[in-house]
């Protein structure tokens, strides 16, 4: 699942070519907005927040998206204010398709998308913790809401998006990796969490302005990670294999790689 990293991309390029532009084309393909047509309307800003996009209107409307696991936007120039012939927009899997006079945007395999108040928006800000991307994180308060989770394991507590958003299984493995901490450690035994979440941030950051994403900031084959992804692979601190655990409850479980050495229970 695309993390708080490639979420402040996405966001990103979308403002670039949305931003203060009228739509001209509308298309949404999703349960319940089949019938919205928002050619006319102009797009104020479109931002991220945690593992959502916000593509806020002039009307008084967000079109909120989440990716899930597969989902993308697709960036491609219009053609008279529209899809050009044989653009990706034509697919089954594009669930959103809007463009203005200059560009196209294409939400492919979108996993959640609806149409909300933009007054209500803090409503489903609300329902998540900080965002760990967010000009205005505070690492102390965030270390609060962590250490109240009490004997959760801080692998799991690190993927729940109400507790902190924005972080997903790369950015949890890669941080938990730096402060030598297992992933099934409970969440308020875990030493200086103010810090490992100003870590977490930093990593994200770094990656989300880096040519293409990577959490060491090395972008070379097999070098965007210390942990993450390399099972049975040596590692680099120790040469001790790297190992997998599931953190969370099945079936929303998901992998945790780090070293048993570096790492000690």
């Amino acid at each position: 699942m695309p993390e708080g990293d490639i979420l402040r991309r996405v966001a990103r390029r979308l403002d670039q070519v949305l931003t203060g532009q009228a739509i001209t084309y509308s298309q949404l393909r999703w349960p319940g907005l089949g019938g919205v047509d928002l050619t006319g309307q102009t797009v104020e800003a479109v931002e991220a927040y945690g593992k959502h996009v916000l593509m806020r209107l002039d009307s008084g409307w967000t079109f909120r998206s989440h990716l899930r696991m597969d989902g993308a936007w697709l960036v491609e120039k219009a053609s008279d204010g529209r899809p050009a012939a044989g653009s990706a927009a034509q697919r089954w899997t594009s669930r959103a398709v809007l463009a203005n006079r200059s560009w196209v945007v294409i939400g492919h395999r979108l996993g959640m998308a609806d149409l909300l108040r933009s007054r209500d928006a803090g409503r489903l800000t609300g329902r998540l913790g900080p965002d760990v991307m967010a000009d205005g994180f505070d690492p102390d308060r965030a270390a609060e809401r962590v250490a109240a989770q009490g004997g959760r394991g801080i692998g799991a507590t690190l993927l729940d998006q109400t507790v902190v958003a924005g972080i997903g299984t790369i950015y949890m493995a890669e941080s938990l990796f730096a402060w030598g901490v297992r992933p099934d450690r409970p969440a308020d035994q875990v030493p200086d969490l103010p810090g490992l979440l100003a870590h977490a941030r930093r990593l994200l950051r770094r990656s989300a302005d880096a040519r293409t994403p990577t959490a060491t900031g090395l972008t070379g084959r097999g070098q965007t990670s210390l942990a993450h992804g390399r099972e049975r692979l040596p590692c680099r601190r120790c040469s001790t294999p790297i190992a997998v655990m599931r953190v969370g409850r099945p079936p929303l479980d998901r992998p945790a790689f780090y070293c048993p050495v570096c790492q000690p229970d």
